[in-house]
């Protein structure tokens, strides 16, 4: 078995995707496909295990077109809709077994509220149904890989999760992360971490705010994501980026 990691990036958009509907901006009517992004999600496939981050409204579409469609389980950052809305598409992932979902105790509470027929004792057939796994801030083990719980700030009041798998640190949606979560990550391989657009945001960070984190942490390699059309063209938006430092774009591959 391999030791290497590889994580597929299924999207890299923020909540609005990219193009945004109504905007004729630059940006969006852009033809370049990585300036194309559809919400963020990943797959992590480490020592032999597919792990999905988030499942957004776009996770049909990303798995339709994404290099390999097995997943073994799905981590999940926080409840907001772009990051939850396509776990229905999970059905068919559920049978013959419930599928695996890691995530906040507040995360899944809201969950049973939003869709109670995923999480029924007797689901209708072909619906999804899931094998619950509460997540608090203690590492864990999905199939034998070790999971480390990255607590950071949505905003001034919302605590959510990012999560360190190996070589790899992939949190999005911060706005604050600290300093003693800086200090465990520092000199990581592999740092994937939310940039919204240049400009500030009160709940995500912006370009040169991620940028800093990245300059306290001193990983390998960071690659940005939850990307807003805010954040400028792909093309010369990179050309501008420190060494080390890319925007990621959707279907891209990297292995560490």
């Amino acid at each position: 078995m391999t030791t290497t990691l590889e994580i597929e990036m299924l999207g890299t958009g923020t909540s609005t995707g990219v193009p945004q509907l109504r905007c004729h901006c630059p940006v969006c009517m852009s033809n370049d496909p990585h300036d194309k992004r559809l919400r963020t999600s990943a797959i992590v496939r480490y020592q032999g295990v597919r792990l999905l981050i988030d499942c957004g409204p776009d996770f049909r579409t990303q798995m339709l077109r994404a290099s390999d469609d097995n997943l073994d389980a799905v981590l999940l950052t926080h409840i907001h809709y772009d990051h939850v809305g396509g776990l229905d598409d999970l059905r068919t992932y559920c049978y013959p077994v419930p599928f695996p979902l890691y995530a906040r105790a507040d995360v899944l509470q809201r969950l049973h509220a939003q869709l109670p027929y995923c999480f029924t004792s007797n689901p209708h057939p072909g619906g999804p149904h899931f094998q619950e796994h509460v997540v608090d801030e203690e590492a864990f083990m999905v199939n034998g890989v070790r999971i480390i719980p990255i607590p950071v700030m949505h905003n001034s009041q919302l605590k959510i999760f990012g999560y360190r798998i190996g070589p790899l640190a992939y949190i999005t949606d911060a706005k604050h992360i600290d300093d003693e979560q800086i200090e465990r990550l520092k000199g990581i391989p592999l740092l994937v971490l939310n940039a919204l657009r240049k400009e500030p945001h009160p709940s995500h960070l912006c370009l040169k705010e991620a940028l800093d984190i990245t300059g306290r942490i001193h990983p390998d390699r960071t690659l940005l994501v939850h990307m807003s059309h805010g954040m400028g063209k792909h093309a010369l938006s990179t050309s501008l980026l420190p060494d080390g430092v890319e925007l990621a774009y959707d279907g891209m591959i990297v292995k560490v």
